[in-house]
């Protein structure tokens, strides 16, 4: 699991590339991931967002470095992760603060790669509280849920009523890094057990 230097459109102390090399930039980096990994393994990247120079237009990078990872490298995406920091400071100043035309960039996308279709997984490792409502069907499914086909043909009715530990986690990560011994952590604790 990884978090490189992103695309940003400011040069920083510890080196960052233009969002029109990026992908140029970091290829070998994920050749060299791929050739050592597992193919049970799994990789991690997380990436930030950015604008293009100059305009209130997304850049593409992130979703580039994810086809060039799956398209020219041989990645598999197992899954993508939205890391949403509602800490995080409003930026592009240009944008957002100045001319207010757009909103404040909060999301991270985070690439969950794999050599297969079928990479060592077990979310039953990282379930999170069932909710009240939940409970309550836990200890009288028969009051709150009555099993039937659902309109799109599934049916679910052996899957509800049963406590089965906790419940499936979001791809969406909701959490803001405002302290050293925050929830981020335990999120990245929480991916890394899941694989």
């Amino acid at each position: 699991m990884t978090s490189p230097p992103f695309a940003l459109r400011r040069q920083k102390s510890y080196g960052n590339v233009e969002e029109t090399e990026y992908v140029q930039w970091i290829k070998p980096f994920g050749q060299e991931v791929f050739r050592v990994l597992k193919e049970s393994g799994s990789f991690v990247l997380d990436l930030g967002g950015t604008y293009r120079s100059g305009v209130p237009s997304r850049s593409l990078y992130n979703f580039r470095v994810l086809l060039a990872f799956c398209d020219e490298i041989g990645f598999q995406l197992a899954e993508d992760f939205y890391w949403f920091n509602p800490a995080k400071l409003p930026s592009p100043i240009e944008w957002v603060n100045k001319r207010k035309l757009r909103a404040k960039d909060s999301v991270n996308t985070v690439w969950w790669f794999s050599k297969t279709d079928f990479p060592k997984a077990d979310v039953r490792k990282v379930l999170t509280p069932s909710s009240d409502r939940m409970k309550k069907l836990i200890e009288d499914p028969e009051s709150f849920y009555t099993p039937k086909k659902r309109p799109s043909g599934h049916d679910i009715s052996d899957a509800f009523g049963k406590d089965n530990g906790g419940a499936i986690p979001s791809n969406l990560l909701s959490i803001p890094n405002t302290d050293s011994n925050s929830s981020l952590r335990l999120s990245v604790m929480m991916i890394t057990a899941c694989i």
